[in-house]
């Protein structure tokens, strides 16, 4: 039991160094089952990894949807992972991944489990205009910075769930999410996500409650542009908060995650009264509790267009 617990523990101190563990599987190859590549997911995302359980076919199911699985009492509906992306499974779906993303479980079916890998933030590549149709958030380079590295495509799992599970229900309904908000002329949210539906999702959020916006697709960028924009406030004999109201992050991102972001603004005594709230589908009571560590102002859960916008007006109101 020590033993689990220090594995827990291990895994969740590397969030404060700038790194995390992927898990890498392989899903076959093109339609003639050949160039069998690597694919990852953040490990914190998977409960847990079994062999392929029977499954039951569910009338009228949506395109990719296998069915569900009866694990331990759980209902847990399973997507043909290979299908999604477009490859061929040589020995067939052998591997089902249980994870929990966006406040919902289930199970990807997958050809093979290869091995965890620790690495870096810094070793991972923004890869959105990938060939796998936007399907791909960015590319991990396994062995370091190296010509010869292997590569394995990290996928956006908020982008399959929603094209797999569409929803009726409306983004952003301006009856239900509230007032708009009341900034500081000049100001703007600085926002940070690497996933294009995630983005498009907190654009709709930011825009119904009249919040102007920059928006980054990493950590490194916000930073980046954190330090253009307080800059600019000095050089025009203004306050940060005169040009920035507060940065809204997610934490899975490459080559500066969010833990990492926040803890760089809360360290640097220019920025530490500047509001940070984190935005981010890994969930869990471990999470949370490090995300207070790093001096978080507010956790929110995706994707919840009015809880977004609640813990905005919460944070600015108290700052």
């Amino acid at each position: 039991m020590s033993t689990v617990q220090q594995e827990v523990d291990e895994r969740t101190n590397l969030t404060g160094s700038n790194k995390f563990e992927l898990l890498l599987f392989r899903l076959g190859g093109d339609g003639g089952g050949d160039r069998s590549e690597l694919f990852g997911i953040n490990v914190f995302k998977v409960r847990e990894i079994v062999a392929m359980p029977a499954i039951t076919a569910v009338a009228g199911s949506l395109p990719h949807m296998l069915g569900v699985v009866n694990l331990r009492g759980q209902i847990i509906p399973v997507i043909d992972l290979p299908s999604v992306v477009g490859c061929v499974p040589k020995t067939g779906l052998n591997i089902m991944l249980v994870t929990e993303y966006a406040r919902t479980t289930q199970g990807f079916a997958v050809e093979s489990v290869e091995e965890i890998v620790r690495l870096d933030w810094s070793q991972v590549l923004s890869a959105e205009n990938s060939a796998v149709g936007g399907m791909v958030t960015s590319i991990a380079r396994l062995d370091g910075d190296t010509e010869n590295t292997r590569l394995a495509q990290v996928l956006d799992v908020e982008q399959i769930l929603r094209q797999i599970t569409p929803s009726d229900a409306k983004d952003v309904d301006p009856e239900t999410i509230g007032d708009r908000l009341q900034m500081k002329e000049g100001s703007v949210i600085l926002a940070a996500d690497d996933s294009g539906v995630a983005r498009s999702l907190i654009e709709k959020a930011l825009g119904a409650i009249g919040a102007p916006f920059i928006m980054t697709k990493t950590g490194k960028e916000a930073w980046d542009k954190l330090q253009v924009l307080a800059a600019a406030a000095q050089a025009e004999g203004k306050g940060l908060r005169d040009k920035v109201a507060m940065v809204l992050t997610d934490l899975e991102m490459p080559e500066m995650d969010g833990f990492t972001l926040t803890r760089k603004i809360k360290q640097d005594d220019r920025y530490k009264s500047l509001p940070v709230i984190i935005h981010s589908s890994l969930s869990g009571q471990t999470n949370e509790e490090h995300i207070k560590t790093v001096g978080a102002d507010a956790y929110v859960a995706k994707f919840v267009a009015e809880e977004l916008a609640a813990a905005i007006r919460k944070v600015l109101a108290a700052k």
